[in-house]
């Protein structure tokens, strides 16, 4: 969070000299965004402990997985750094590109989103906005979709749709991601051990929440259900559809690439199982050890050591790609600013303001 703390400053000094809201105080201000930043524990009572700590909950919850993870993999450390050494340059630098690839597909579909809920801030602020919520995403999902928004909001406040739209556009994304994991549960009934009937009732729930949000789309459509208006049409709902696809195929490929380049006898089904519990367990505040904690989950019974050195590369690769993307931002940004001329963020790439699909 620190580093990411460091980038909104580093954008906050080489933003429009507009009189906004400093971003990082929004959520504390913010209800929606507070939930989002410091997990469920935000939404206990509000004179209650668990309320006025929640941050702290959060972050020691993800300091107690991490020392976890450490101790059990002490004895082990010799076999973990023999299979970090096994792994290739060009495999390395082929996952961070292929994270990189999931980063521009997952950040088109979000556009596509909030384009359909009446955004008119233009492709590269959305762009440089998301490459700043996916360093948030190194600490944590929600956090990630919170800096993202909150960036969003601050550098094109005109253009962008309001913050609970902006929040509602990622939900179509992530539904559809929910469906495509229900198809692929099959995976998880070898590592987990799962019944059968599992994935049956993964694949009922996911369907049943594509065509609840559907119905919920077409029924609500002011306030914060614009944000879902992506689903009210097939122009841009095939479009999230595919870009989603796309966007998990390429993590499934990194998570594959990764898995064979330290010496692991995997399947494409394994690496799909991976980022099934991958984001599974994301949704809980771990932090930098999701990454071994899902492998070892998934691919422990394959040797403890290979299996986390495969998610602590999988993670330090996800890094670097986010890195590289925020550097692109910072880069784009001071383009910007150092036309003559130019005094918005969006004015290279802005479009009329429209209304939410019909």
């Amino acid at each position: 969070m620190r580093l990411v703390t460091q980038v909104l400053k580093f954008h906050t000094m080489s933003a429009p000299e507009t009189p906004i809201e400093p971003p990082l105080d929004e959520f504390a201000s913010n209800p929606t965004l507070r939930l989002f930043e410091a997990g469920i524990a935000a939404a206990a009572p509000d004179r209650s402990w668990l309320r006025r700590h929640s941050t702290a909950v959060s972050l020691g919850f993800g300091a107690l997985i991490t020392i976890a993870v450490a101790v059990g993999l002490y004895g082990k450390r010799g076999d973990f750094a023999e299979s970090l050494g096994a792994v290739s340059t060009g495999v390395l630098v082929g996952a961070t590109a292929m994270q990189i690839v999931w980063l521009i597909a997952r950040s088109e579909a979000w556009h596509v989103c909030v384009i359909a809920a009446g955004g008119a801030c233009g492709r590269r602020p959305l762009y440089r906005a998301a490459a700043i919520g996916y360093l948030g995403n190194l600490a944590n999902s929600n956090f990630g979709l919170a800096m993202r928004v909150t960036e969003l909001r601050r550098t094109a406040p005109a253009e962008a749709p309001p913050t609970g739209a902006l929040i509602a556009a990622e939900l179509p994304i992530v539904v559809i991601e929910v469906v495509l994991a229900a198809i692929c549960s099959f995976t998880l009934i070898g590592p987990l051990s799962i019944p059968w009937w599992v994935p049956l009732i993964a694949l009922a729930v996911g369907f049943s929440m594509l065509f609840g949000l559907d119905r919920l789309a077409r029924a609500k459509r002011d306030g914060i259900w614009a944000g879902l208006a992506v689903m009210r049409g097939l122009r841009y709902r095939n479009r999230i559809i595919a870009l989603t696809i796309f966007a998990v195929s390429a993590q499934v490929f990194r998570n594959w690439l990764v898995l064979r380049g330290i010496g692991s006898d995997v399947s494409v089904f394994d690496a799909v199982a991976l980022l099934i519990a991958g984001a599974a367990i994301g949704l809980l505040p771990v932090g930098p050890s999701l990454g071994v904690t899902s492998s070892i989950l998934i691919l422990g019974s394959q040797g403890v050591a290979a299996a986390a050195a495969a998610g602590a590369l999988l993670t330090a690769t996800g890094a670097v790609g986010a890195l590289c993307f925020a550097a692109w931002s910072i880069w784009d940004r001071y383009r910007d600013r150092s036309r003559p001329g130019d005094c918005a963020p969006a004015a290279a790439d802005a479009v009329p303001r429209r209304q939410p699909a019909a």
